[in-house]
């Protein structure tokens, strides 16, 4: 499939998560099947683009094009500068973010809060595709369903976006209010894509295989959005990728082969934060992953006491050698249908 005039190799995409998906983590999860991954959300105000923590967000070095840069904000003019900036130091595509349910982004009217304001929201439409329109950038859009379960408003704002020159959609299935709670519905996203003539993507509890399928022929979309399911377990996307293309299931990797792919992630983590901010951020990833294996979760309070690099993986690789020794094969996806699962993931 195609954003613009840019191909995607396939049709399962990485959510971007503030704090989550930096570059080595887009990186780890493109490796690992993904077929296209967006930046960490980056702050349209002027005065924090000199930030260390937004400089590192716009770090593209050695990454796969395209490269996506999603933005957020409440001016229009601001959010079109933003978008030419971030065309100057690397982005391909630009993403506007209507969909983070955060309250500190909320609180000041950006991310999932502009749905509540359809002329602003369209305003910073306009202002950001016609920023990036000379320099063939195409323009994206992430939202939720709308502010809440009685304004569910994203399939008017999603026609109007289309209709303003937005190249791709992406629906997250829940509303602001709703947060990460419950389970995510997608007739909403099915109705938006029957309305318009741009790719539309599926977001939300999108956790296995078989609810990929599901939600791609519930929805009609053009590709699924994966974030959370993929902390602790990047390989979902070889794993979603092969049960669409065959029908069958992979295995679940060996402990050897996702501890190499893992500990090599955290080489890179540390090279890319640093050893004193690598070694605490690193900790939530490890901490996602070891949850899935015996004695993780002891593992895990032993080791966010170890604050050296060196020490954290070599502690980290003694951990999967251990269990390698006692089992072959990392833990398998949680059944389909277990709707609690869904629910909590």
């Amino acid at each position: 499939m195609f954003i613009g005039p840019h191909a995607v190799s396939n049709r399962l995409f990485v959510a971007p998560m503030a704090g989550v998906t930096d570059r080595p983590f887009r990186q780890l999860c493109r490796s690992l099947g993904a077929g296209y991954a967006v930046s960490e959300m980056v702050t349209s105000q002027p005065g924090l683009r000199d930030s260390r923590k937004t400089r590192r967000r716009m770090d593209h070095e050695g990454e796969s094009a395209p490269i996506a840069v999603q933005i957020a904000g409440t001016d229009p003019a601001e959010m079109a500068d933003a978008a030419r900036f971030n065309i100057d130091h690397g982005a391909q595509i630009i993403d506007i973010n209507m969909g983070c349910p955060a309250k500190k982004v909320c609180n000041v009217w950006a991310g999932s809060a502009l749905m509540r304001n359809e002329p602003l929201a369209l305003a910073i439409v306009e202002a950001v595709v016609k920023a990036c329109l000379p320099h063939g950038v195409p323009v994206t859009l992430k939202m939720r369903t709308g502010w809440a379960a009685d304004a569910r408003n994203a399939p008017r704002l999603a026609r109007s976006a289309a209709e303003a020159g937005i190249a791709l959609l992406t629906v997250h299935g829940r509303t602001r209010d709703q947060g990460y709670r419950g389970v995510a519905e997608h007739d909403t996203v099915a109705e938006i894509k029957s309305s318009v003539a741009v790719p539309v993507v599926a977001n939300g509890d999108i956790t296995t295989p078989e609810r990929a399928r599901d939600v791609l022929r519930l929805t009609g979309a053009d590709a699924v959005m994966i974030g959370r399911a993929a902390q602790g377990r990047p390989w979902i996307f070889r794993e979603i990728a092969h049960f669409l293309h065959t029908g069958e299931q992979l295995p679940p990797p060996t402990v050897d082969e996702a501890g190499a792919w893992l500990l090599a992630h955290l080489d890179e983590h540390h090279r890319f934060h640093g050893e004193v901010a690598g070694v605490r951020s690193a900790r939530k990833h490890l901490g996602w992953a070891l949850r899935a294996l015996p004695g993780g979760d002891d593992f895990r309070d032993a080791m966010n006491r170890i604050d050296d690099a060196q020490a954290q993986r070599a502690a980290v690789a003694r951990f999967f050698e251990a269990v390698a020794s006692r089992q072959a094969h990392w833990p398998a996806l949680p059944a389909a249908n277990d709707e609690r699962v869904l629910a909590e993931a």
